[in-house]
């Protein structure tokens, strides 16, 4: 299955995923907005850094929630 595909299908039939998406794309925002300043402060950059460390995990998570749905029981 399309990876595209399969992550859609997700986001419809797992609420999970979908939460863990949702999260995801609010971090993605998040760090646009920080990124479009012309300068961060001390706290921005950390919080930046963590900002990016949360998004990854999510990231990850789902990958493997996305393997998962593919492996046959």
């Amino acid at each position: 299955m399309d990876e595209s595909v399969l992550k859609e299908r997700l986001i419809l039939e797992n609420a999970e995923f979908r939460k863990l998406h949702e999260e995801h794309q609010k971090l993605e925002r998040t760090l646009t907005d920080l990124s479009g300043k012309s300068y961060l402060t001390e706290d921005e950059r950390l919080e930046e850094r963590e900002l990016k460390k949360r998004k990854l995990a999510l990231k990850d998570r789902m990958y493997r929630m996305m393997t998962d749905a593919r492996t046959p029981l």
